[in-house]
């Protein structure tokens, strides 16, 4: 297969690459939002959090590093529940390598969240020591 072929596997070039791009983004952020509890979960929370972001007497840049910690928790869910989709596409019966693959996902998650709430605990400690 040349790149040439590959490119057409793909979805066209161009601007109609990055519409395909948009649509099959947005089917991902649908899907985990509706099949993923904690994914649907960790999004409320980053909506509820970052509308009051800017309410909140702190440096810009403090503030902006909080919501991108927020915006890793997501990213960190998506890959943990890809990675499980495809080992669970594989088979479902318990393996060490399996085992290992999600239990790695879902730490990456818990250091994402971890991460965030020490955001959030150095924003708000700059608030209250100001």
């Amino acid at each position: 297969m040349t790149t040439n072929d590959a490119s057409q596997l793909k979805g066209k070039r161009g601007i109609k690459r990055l519409i395909n791009a948009a649509r099959y983004s947005a089917d991902g952020f649908r899907a985990a939002f509706k099949n993923e509890d904690a994914f649907r979960q960790e999004c409320v929370l980053t909506v509820v959090l970052s509308a009051a972001l800017p309410f909140i007497e702190a440096d810009a840049a403090l503030r902006l590093l909080t919501f991108l910690s927020m915006a890793g928790v997501l990213i960190t869910e998506l890959l943990n529940s890809g990675i499980e989709a495809a080992i669970d596409r594989i088979g479902l019966e318990i393996h060490p390598l399996s085992k290992y693959a999600k239990d790695a996902g879902s730490c990456a998650v818990m250091i994402a969240l971890a991460s965030s709430g020490a955001s959030w605990a150095t924003l708000l400690w700059s608030v209250l020591a100001a």
